[in-house]
């Protein structure tokens, strides 16, 4: 690995070390990624967004997927040229990439100074004072270490919304799934922390809670001995500030009465629910070592869609998995047409190294996966737009995210609506200046594609919905 840190050892500025972070992947790495610029803030280093004032850059890479892993690796390299230009001194590589292949990255990647694996981003101060010393180093821990940073900063990039990283790993072994070799086993945040921080954010403006893990729906069965998630919704749900609260990657076979009875019950717990069914295909469900199956996932949504008339339900899926036939297809097809999610995205298989799906026989050439995966994604744009223009006439609560001056238009969303991966209302006929966060009653007018128009009613702020 690179030694080469020369500007930052003999820097005669009293100015504060810069650092430029970059976070890529999931949502679950911008928690990780928002508690390490927090430690790093708290020991008087400014973290900048402008790479071309900063002496040390740090990457929380991504490699779930092939496109991830290409995506973080290119950003490496190209930090890695501003460093051998003499504009950075020091480069630090985070995350899954660096736990995976710290091996990789020292031999190929020499630039990297230092490498910081998933369980280790407690190192992190650690890790910037080795750079600014000149040294290179390695920071990897096992996968299952429970590491957990208290007071986590606002992550999603709007100052009213934030992302709660309630347990880390997983247990499931998908057949096509890298996340237990680089997060290791399911371990959950304790409530009482979780609370705190909640709390924590919500002081500082937060009204929107966003409940993410690598699966949501078993939180507390390590610690607690039982599903808990809808113990911990009861006591979020009690904190003054905050409005909404978002649950995603709900695994649908652990979906329990006790959950879908609080979500039905608590005013604060938005109607959505996102949970990833990959496939419909008994037998492809079986190669991938899901534990549903097509009429078990179909009882599920019924059964969730009974108890909470208005959800939306969100899902994803992957297209092309080994020996996939066309017939099997055309029944993910039929599935996708007959369930009518309200939000669904779907990825083309990824034959990821160390997986047991990457050693299966019948692997889809590339352009087959994407074809199918366009095929799927075209009949959901269909149910999409139909369900955003039957919404004309209803009266929703928004969740202002920002304005269009030019426009006199201002952005938001709806309960039904998260952050980046959902649409948006487009709101008119605001009599009065709201800010980033603020809920407001808003009549739907219209849609366009994904997203919708509407008008506000009445002068004041709302409440929850």
């Amino acid at each position: 690995m690179s030694r080469s840190s020369e500007k930052i050892v003999n820097k005669k500025s009293p100015d504060p070390i810069r650092i430029f972070f970059v976070s890529l992947g999931c949502d679950k790495n911008l928690v990780d990624s928002s508690q390490m610029t927090g430690l790093l803030r708290a020991k008087g280093y400014v973290i900048t967004g402008d790479e071309e004032e900063a002496d040390v850059a740090i990457v929380n890479s991504c490699c779930f997927i092939g496109d991830a892993k290409e995506e973080s690796i290119n950003t490496i390299i190209g930090l890695g040229r501003r460093k051998a230009e003499g504009r950075l001194s020091g480069l630090i590589v985070c995350g899954c990439l660096a736990q995976r292949y710290a091996d990789d990255i020292e031999k190929q990647l020499p630039e990297v100074d230092v490498v910081v694996g998933t369980t280790a981003i407690d190192d992190i101060v650690s890790a910037v004072e080795e750079v600014m010393g000149g040294r290179g180093a390695r920071h990897i821990k096992s996968p299952d270490r429970y590491v957990y940073l208290a007071g986590t900063e606002d992550n999603t990039g709007l100052p009213h919304s934030a992302y709660l990283k309630i347990a880390d790993g997983c247990n499931k072994n998908c057949s096509y799934c890298v996340i237990p070799s680089v997060r290791g086993h399911y371990r959950s945040v304790p409530a009482e922390d979780l609370v705190s921080d909640a709390r924590r954010l919500a002081e500082r403006g937060v009204r929107e809670l966003i409940l993410v893990a690598q699966e949501t729906t078993v939180y507390g069965t390590d610690i607690y001995g039982e599903k808990s998630l809808h113990i911990l919704l009861e006591k979020l749900c009690r904190i003054e500030g905050i409005a909404w609260i978002r649950l995603m990657y709900c695994y649908p076979e652990e979906i329990y009465d006790k959950l879908l009875q609080c979500m039905g019950a608590e005013e604060k717990i938005c109607p959505y629910l996102d949970l990833p069914v990959q496939h419909c295909s008994d037998r492809i469900l079986k190669l991938m070592g899901r534990k549903t199956r097509r009429a078990e996932l179909e009882d599920k949504i019924s059964r969730i869609r009974e108890e909470i008339p208005d959800i939306a339900l969100r899902t994803t899926l992957i297209s092309g998995f080994p020996t996939e036939s066309e017939e099997e297809h055309r029944e993910l097809l039929d599935f996708v047409n007959k369930m009518r999610f309200d939000r669904l995205g779907c990825f083309a298989y990824s034959r990821e190294e160390g997986t047991a799906a990457a050693k299966m026989a019948g692997q889809i050439h590339h352009s087959t996966r994407k074809r199918r995966m366009r095929e799927i994604m075209e009949a959901q744009q269909a149910i999409a737009f139909e369900k955003a223009r039957v919404m004309t006439g209803r009266e929703l609560p928004v969740m202002i995210e920002g304005r269009i001056p030019e426009d006199g238009v201002y952005v938001g969303r709806t309960a039904m609506d998260a952050p980046d991966v959902d649409g948006y209302v487009f709101v008119r006929g605001v009599k009065h200046e709201l800010m980033s966060g603020d809920i407001v009653r808003v009549r739907i007018e219209g849609s366009e594609g994904y997203d919708l128009t509407g008008v506000a009613l009445g002068d004041g702020v709302e409440g929850p919905f």
